[in-house]
């Protein structure tokens, strides 16, 4: 009981004094937080820094984005139930419960089959149906345009084109764009069939996407 006050103390901690402080207000942002164990998708060795504002490392040099990142993603996109959501980069799989809490279902991709099954088995024990897991290299494929969101855990070069063309008129895709010390958070809006809004957010770092295809450029 002792453990599960203290994790309880943490967690709402990590609510307030990080997420609210980095300026996620969205309600059902925290709540989502409040909900969803992050513990649970936290390797043993890092479950005592569960919801330290860290990188947590996963494997593959790749790590879980620190809780206040998380935050303002979610916030940007705005999830909203029966939303039908891809995620690009699911490692832990932490964040594709978060999307599912919020929209309900989730296409989630992932380059490393171990990541794959580990978090699909994190997701499984919780009982969060709601979450297709796949090994995919996410930029090897064609997309129809069906996803109100997507998410891009991992940072890419140059925006690509096929997943802003996975978007449904009016959907949402963040993407952390770059390839330096400091990196442009943006959201894209497909605003018609062949119209889109992207709208720079903030500065950031973020490892990149693992891929093993290029990064597809628009061309105007």
């Amino acid at each position: 009981m002792a453990m599960d006050t203290r994790m309880e103390a943490a967690r709402r901690q990590m609510i307030d004094q990080q997420v609210r402080a980095g300026e996620v207000l969205d309600t059902r942002v925290l709540e989502t937080f409040a909900a969803v164990p992050r513990e649970r998708f936290v390797p043993e060795a890092y479950r005592a820094v569960a919801f330290a504002d860290a990188p947590i490392p996963i494997g593959h040099g790749q790590s879980m984005l620190p809780p206040v990142l998380e935050g303002r993603i979610l916030q940007a996109l705005a999830p909203a139930r029966g939303e039908r959501t891809l995620e690009v980069g699911t490692g832990s799989g932490y964040f594709a419960a978060c999307l599912a809490y919020l929209a309900g279902t989730v296409d989630s991709l992932e380059i490393h089959a171990d990541l794959a099954a580990g978090a699909s088995r994190a997701l499984g024990e919780l009982g969060i149906a709601g979450v297709t897991v796949e090994t995919a290299d996410a930029l090897a494929r064609h997309y129809e345009p069906a996803y109100e969101v997507v998410a891009v855990t991992g940072s890419l070069p140059s925006p690509d084109a096929r997943l802003e063309r996975a978007l449904a008129v009016g959907g949402r895709l963040f993407a952390v764009i770059g390839t330096g010390a400091v990196m442009e958070a943006c959201l894209v809006t497909r605003t018609g069939e062949e119209s889109w809004l992207r709208e720079p957010l903030f500065e950031t770092s973020v490892a990149p996407l693992l891929l093993r295809s290029p990064p597809s450029r628009f061309r105007f």
